[in-house]
C-alpha cells in the first residue's frame, strides 16, 4: 500500500495550490480518502475527506468554502484544491486511507479512523 502526495510549495496569502495524492496497492475497495495537516507544534487536523462509493465529502470549518476535495477514479487519485490560502494554512499536508466502512463526520475526518498514510507535502503560506 502506498500513498504519495505532491503539489506542496511556498505561496503568498490569497493564492491557490492544488495537492494530489496517488493511491496504489489496494486489492479491495476502501471507504474514504482524507486530507490532514499538521502545523509546527500542533496536532494533526483533519480537513477534508471523500467517500469513494458515492463521492460524498466533508470539510473542517477552517477550510469550508476555500478548499475542495475531488477524486479521479481512473487515476486512483484524490486532489485538494486550496483557494484563498492564509498563513494559518501552513503545515505538512498528508493524505490517508480509511479502509473499513465508517462515517463521514460533519466537521472533517478523524485521524484515528485512517490506517494508511502518505509521507506528507509541505505547504507554506507567507503573509
Amino acid at each position: 500500500v502506498q500513498l504519495v502526495e505532491s503539489g506542496g510549495g511556498l505561496v503568498q496569502s490569497g493564492e491557490s495550490l492544488t495537492l494530489s495524492c496517488v493511491v496504489s496497492g489496494f486489492s479491495e475497495d476502501y471507504f474514504a480518502i482524507g486530507w490532514f495537516r499538521q502545523a509546527p507544534g500542533k496536532g494533526r487536523e483533519g480537513i477534508a475527506s471523500i467517500r469513494t462509493s458515492d463521492g460524498s465529502t466533508n470539510y473542517a470549518d477552517s477550510v469550508k468554502a476555500r478548499f475542495t476535495i475531488s477524486r479521479d477514479n481512473a487515476k486512483n487519485s484524490v486532489h485538494l484544491q486550496m483557494n484563498n490560502l492564509k498563513p494559518s494554512d501552513t503545515g505538512v499536508y498528508y493524505c490517508a486511507v480509511q479502509s473499513s466502512p465508517g462515517y463521514l463526520y460533519a466537521n472533517g475526518p478523524f485521524a484515528s479512523d485512517y490506517e494508511y498514510w502518505g509521507q506528507g507535502t509541505q505547504v507554506t503560506v507567507s503573509s
